[in-house]
């Protein structure tokens, strides 16, 4: 397998270190640069001690960013929002094919994207960027030079929901999305809310109604339903370092069983290595998936009020963020899917 020369932008993150925990261990890939303003300059393994003997390549400043990816074939970005727009132009013009962890080129219309984050800065190659769902645009991610790595709550209700969605077995005005995550979710960098006593031994809702992953969650709902979908999204904090619990609500337009159901999943995700379906009668649980791309998904209907619940679980840092862009680098590149990403989730 040859050898493709790779460069994190943002490594110092937990999604970046997810990523580099990943790569380090991946046939394909050559680490060329790390990148990180704080810690520029020292070795990757002495500001993370796990990766100790495994990583040791020093962090580089990330500006100017032509000099920091000098010599890489292919970049992640797993930078904040409106950093990538401003850097992902640079690097297509460097001739790197890049996936993009932000939300900067996940939309397909600048207006959408603006509405919920702010104004854009590089709109022209959003009808370029394939959003990066493996199970729905494989194909297209093959050809691309940009992928919009999904967000975590959407890459959870999107599987859960699109095989219901696509065969129009329920109502697209009924759909309801209620997830809890762990706090690594909000990132590395301090802040009260994810504070240890702000969190332990509490649970809560937040952004209700106002989630900017909800217009993502609506956008390919949409375009598996050929018609306009709106979702109910309500996200909470859990007391956990990571993973995503989905519990999905949707009314049928037809009574139907588990059985009848998970048939029509199982022909939806036909040859999909990372979606595992649970037999009726079990169901997903974060413990299962953890460190690992698999999404576990499991359903169950309510008879008596003609709904499904689906429940779908994934690791908010891996299938939700690192792994997920790890498989759309093996697709741009012709690897198998699977090619390190093969560990087994870290249970217990």
């Amino acid at each position: 397998m040859r050898k493709c020369k790779v460069a994190v932008i943002g490594a110092s993150g937990y999604a970046g270190l997810e990523l580099v925990r990943l790569l380090v261990r991946h046939p394909g890939c050559e680490l060329a640069a790390l990148t990180s303003r704080e810690w520029a300059g020292r070795p990757y393994s002495q500001v993370f001690p796990a990766l100790a003997g495994i990583c040791d390549l020093p962090f580089v400043a990330p500006d100017p960013v032509e000099a920091a990816c000098q010599g890489a074939e292919f970049v992640f970005t797993s930078v904040p929002h409106q950093t990538a727009m401003e850097i992902v132009p640079r690097l297509l013009k460097m001739d790197c094919r890049v996936v993009d962890l932000s939300a900067d080129f996940r939309f397909r219309e600048a207006a959408v994207y603006e509405k919920w984050y702010q104004p854009h800065t590089a709109p022209a190659l959003l009808k370029e960027a394939v959003y990066g769902l493996p199970e729905l645009h494989g194909y297209a991610t093959g050809r691309a030079r940009l992928v919009g790595n999904p967000g975590c709550y959407p890459t959870c209700v999107i599987l859960g929901l699109a095989p219901l969605v696509a065969a129009k077995l329920v109502h697209l005005n009924s759909l309801i999305a209620d997830c809890k995550s762990g706090t690594s979710g909000a990132g590395r960098q301090a802040a009260l809310a994810t504070q240890y006593c702000e969190v332990n031994e509490g649970f809560r809702a937040y952004k209700v109604a106002e989630h900017r992953h909800n217009p993502e969650m609506e956008q390919e709902l949409s375009l598996l339903a050929g018609e306009r979908v709106f979702l109910t999204f309500t996200p909470h904090l859990v007391p956990m370092n990571r993973g995503i619990l989905g519990t999905l609500y949707a009314s049928l337009v037809r009574p139907m069983d588990e059985v009848e159901l998970l048939n029509v999943f199982q022909n939806f995700y036909q040859d999909q290595p990372f979606i595992r379906l649970h037999p009726p009668g079990s169901l997903p649980n974060t413990i299962h998936v953890r460190g690992s791309n698999y999404c576990d998904l499991g359903l169950k209907v309510d008879r008596e009020r003609g709904r499904v619940i689906v429940v779908s679980a994934i690791d908010n840092l891996a299938r939700g963020a690192a792994s997920q862009a790890v498989h759309n680098f093996n697709l741009m590149n012709g690897f198998p899917e699977t090619t390190g990403l093969g560990s087994v989730p870290l249970f217990p």
